[in-house]
């Protein structure tokens, strides 16, 4: 009976000592992260495992996606501190549900190979299920979780990556599509995308932009990452042919020019190789100082592919008229050397204004405000 006694106060010793330096390892990370002057970070939420896409419903609950824990949660803050105080998994043992979006008060999730709804879930978290809306995307797991978004009119924006390095374009893949609910029509929003698993909506200009991945193999350096706007429905960024808008495919452009690609269309933006720019975000809230209004974050994800790492950051982005007149640090630190401390993955906003910064490697949701002190 002593042995069994000794055993379990030695298991729940352990389970102490690792929580205590899990807690420990996340506040120190914290410290590490640098932002501009008279902003703030903390933790929303922490153990959200691969916490990806983030949504925020009317009334203040957090729904985050997953990639390759297969989860979706809900946080809720109670007494609205700044800090969730309760985890709900809605689901679990799902294709890679990276992707999720609100609409009327329902909770869209997107998996490999199809969307699922959560109807009314503010209202169903204690019993929540779902049904399937849509099940008619490829089953490649190889670039096919997702980032979804809702257009101002209610059609569901859908990226489907090419299931490969590099490879020939089918009308399946290698797009951004727009899907309407009711007579399940795809229409090609965007293609030549090799794999975009983020976008927005300019609240200025109603454009839609997005982030692109570039191929690899090619090198530390080359191709560029991208980041685009889309003028029309269908428009064509290039790929398998122009990478960045400057490096031809040795494989499918060989024997061309760049001035043949000029059909195609450049990004806005050409980014150091293997950033890995996954979310984007327009800042539409108040609570940053004026100056940051409206400005464009990325989350550059990091590299797994280049010799010295690069990326491991956010950006901000400042358009004009169109165009990216800059383009700056925003929340450094999450790479100490070539130590991988964090990987910032997505953006939302609390009715506060403050943001919100998913980080699946770190297993983290921040919340970044301005302390106008």
């Amino acid at each position: 009976m002593m042995i069994r006694f000794t055993l379990v106060a030695m298991s729940a010793l352990i389970s102490l000592l690792m929580w205590t330096k899990s807690a420990a390892a996340n506040d120190e990370l914290l410290e590490r992260l640098t932002l501009p002057k008279g902003y703030e970070i903390s933790y929303f939420a922490k153990n959200v495992e691969n916490a990806r896409q983030l949504a925020v419903s009317s009334s203040g609950v957090v729904y985050a996606g997953s990639r390759k824990a297969g989860k979706v949660y809900a946080l809720i803050d109670h007494n609205q501190d700044g800090v969730a105080d309760r985890q709900i998994v809605l689901a679990k043992n799902l294709n890679m549900p990276s992707g999720l979006a609100l609409y009327q008060g329902d909770l869209y999730v997107a998996e490999v190979h199809r969307i699922i709804r959560f109807k009314s879930i503010d209202k169903q978290l204690s019993k929540p299920s779902f049904e399937v809306v849509f099940d008619n995307l490829p089953t490649d797991r190889h670039h096919g979780w997702k980032f979804i978004r809702f257009t101002e009119s209610g059609e569901l924006l859908v990226p489907v990556g090419v299931p490969c390095n590099v490879c020939a374009e089918d009308e399946k893949y290698g797009r951004i599509f727009s899907l309407n609910l009711q007579s399940k029509k795809l229409t090609t929003v965007a293609q030549g995308v090799r794999n975009s698993v983020g976008f927005d909506i300019n609240p200025q200009s109603g454009a839609l932009w997005f982030s692109d991945n570039g191929r690899d193999m090619m090198g530390d350096d080359i191709p560029p990452d991208e980041i685009n706007r889309v003028s029309f429905d269908g428009e064509h960024f290039g790929f398998p042919y122009v990478h960045g808008g400057s490096v031809l495919d040795p494989e499918f452009a060989k024997g061309k020019t760049l001035a043949d690609m000029q059909k195609y269309t450049m990004p806005k933006l050409a980014l150091q190789a293997h950033v890995a720019p996954l979310g984007i975000h327009f800042y539409r809230g108040k609570q940053f100082a004026k100056a940051l209004h409206n400005r464009l974050f990325v989350a550059e994800h990091g590299s797994w592919n280049r010799s010295k790492k690069v990326g491991y950051r956010v950006m901000m982005a400042t358009i004009k008229e169109g165009e990216v007149a800059a383009y700056e640090p925003f929340i450094s630190g999450f790479l100490d050397k070539e130590q991988t401390l964090g990987r910032p993955v997505a953006f939302a906003e609390l009715v506060d204004g403050s943001l919100l910064v998913s980080d699946d490697y770190a297993n983290a949701i921040y919340r970044v405000r301005y302390n106008n002190k």
